[in-house]
């Protein structure tokens, strides 16, 4: 039986040049494990999304990360994309947005360049987790294990590399955010 999220928020959080695919399906999982999905972002209005390098459909927030109250969430999912995780790691609100989860030990997904947010929020220290190949050494030089796996799992912590991992990366978030707070 597949766990459910009813009655659970999901924050994913990301901005202009987002990877397309990391953020729709991981949502669409969500949502369709009973959760409420919300897109925050760094600005009001939408959002471009991106398929690798090509502009894709735009999204439209629901809510600014100024505006967004990190304890209205039961997890966080971090999608990614050059331009997405450079301009979140490069946002003092996002990342301290980040850091509260991890504080509270509620459960987060992170996917490719997701993780740059994580080395910006210093939250990788003594976790184990994969992401796309280049952050590798960003990852590993803020003290985490760097793993090439298509999904790591680390006290709460979903990570995953790449679009093409994200069904087992949709799988195990779902599992995770149903499980809470670890």
């Amino acid at each position: 039986m597949a766990a459910s999220l009813q009655g659970k928020h999901i924050a994913l959080l990301a901005t202009d040049g987002m990877e397309e695919l990391e953020y729709t399906q991981p949502r669409e999982a969500v949502e369709n494990a009973g959760a409420t999905a919300e897109l925050v972002s760094l600005r009001p209005g939408t959002i471009q999304g991106y398929n690798y390098l090509e502009k894709s459909k735009s999204y439209d927030v629901d809510i600014t990360v100024a505006e967004a109250d990190p304890d209205r969430y039961d997890a966080l999912v971090l999608p990614g994309g050059v331009a997405n995780g450079d301009f979140v790691r490069a946002d003092r609100e996002a990342v301290a947005f980040v850091r509260s989860f991890f504080d509270a030990g509620k459960p987060v997904g992170v996917i490719c360049h997701g993780g740059w947010a994580l080395v910006e929020a210093d939250v990788v220290a003594g976790r184990t987790l994969t992401s796309w190949p280049s952050l590798r050494t960003d990852l590993t030089n803020a003290g985490a294990t760097w793993v090439d796996e298509p999904v790591h799992t680390d006290n709460g912590l979903v990570s995953s590399r790449k679009p093409d991992d994200l069904p087992a990366f949709c799988a195990k978030i779902i599992e995770e955010f149903a499980e809470g707070r670890h």
